[in-house]
């Protein structure tokens, strides 16, 4: 098959892409810059924002289907922005799927499109919307994995892929926030520990590639979303302070309590909004909550009508992070 991969230059696209030309296909890669290890895999590279229709239709021209990657993600930032990339690249490629008569899709969610605010523990695809969003990031995701479930029929069948907390070799959001924060003194624990789900790179990747395989019109996974991850929830503190320790690093002990992290948030909010800061504030309500409540789910679904196993454990995944870190991730730090 020609595959399109928006967002082919990120973290998980980047993982699609070497496993989909690995098994012979033909990849297409749609991101804001060129990367290098794609080009040297052999993906065609279209440079352009994925909220621009043309740009889309014109990377889209003659695949087969489309793996759709690409979203701003992030704690802090407009609303526009956030619906611009996430709402409207999103409709872009369905509308190059309509165009191009191109007849599988596969979108990458995440769970923080049902989280309400409380505690989910071994929650599964059941879970509704909530009403209200605190924040614009799992808002506009939300948005966008309904425009891609409605648009499954008979022309076009799509999925809804949820993972959770991608961590692996390679990685250039999670990992070094949390060394970077360690290394500044400033990584704290909030409230008592809760479990969580994470998934490996790799497993992230080969669960898209599944859903890919087994998608047509009318397949059981087929205008449906499903949760994804190791299956092994982890209390978060543990969880980074493995990855601290697979550095070299850690471990950190240090709490503040629930409601501290919370008025910290609002402070921070609101002083960010009024000096228009561009960076990321330190805390904010929405990061607070995702940090103090526990989100893990049933992968059963997953299992069942992908075919999903997770290969690599979370033992073997640490491994590879700290083989990768003594061999170039601390030099690139």
């Amino acid at each position: 098959m020609k595959i399109l991969v928006t967002g082919g230059t990120g973290f998980l696209g980047g993982a699609i892409c070497k496993m989909l030309r690995a098994r012979g296909d033909k990849v297409v890669s749609l991101a804001r810059s060129r990367s290098a290890n794609l080009e040297a895999l052999g993906v065609e590279q279209v440079q352009g924002e994925i909220s621009s229709l043309e740009k889309v239709i014109a990377a889209a021209e003659g695949c087969d289907a489309v793996i759709h990657t690409a979203a701003k993600a992030g704690i802090w930032g407009s609303l526009a922005d956030f619906t611009s990339a996430n709402v409207g690249g999103t409709l872009a490629v369905l509308g190059a799927c309509e165009i191009h008569g191109i007849r599988k899709l596969v979108y990458t969610s995440t769970p923080s499109v049902v989280h309400a605010g409380g505690d989910i523990e071994g929650g599964d695809e059941s879970l509704p919307y909530p009403s209200h969003f605190a924040a614009h990031y799992p808002a506009t995701k939300a948005a966008a994995e309904q425009h891609v479930l409605a648009a499954n029929g008979p022309t076009l069948a799509t999925v809804a892929i949820r993972p959770h907390l991608i961590w692996g070799p390679g990685d250039h959001h999670l990992l070094p926030r949390i060394l970077k924060r360690f290394g500044e003194n400033r990584l704290r624990f909030i409230g008592p520990p809760k479990k969580v789900d994470v998934i490996y790179i790799d497993n992230a990747a080969e669960v898209h590639l599944n859903a890919l395989d087994r998608l047509e019109v009318g397949a059981p996974c087929a205008g449906k979303a499903y949760f994804v991850s190791q299956g092994e929830p982890i209390a978060l503190d543990d969880m980074i302070n493995k990855m601290l320790r697979a550095c070299g690093q850690g471990p950190e002990t240090r709490r503040i309590p629930v409601g501290v992290a919370h008025a910290a948030g609002l402070v921070c909010e609101s002083v960010w909004s009024l000096l228009r800061r561009p960076t990321d504030p330190p805390m904010t309500r929405f990061l607070a909550e995702q940090l103090s409540t526990a989100h893990w789910f049933n992968i059963n679904a997953a299992r069942r009508d992908l075919g999903y196993k997770p290969r690599v454990s979370l033992t073997e995944g640490l491994a590879r992070i700290s083989e990768w870190w003594m061999r170039e991730g601390r030099h690139a730090r």
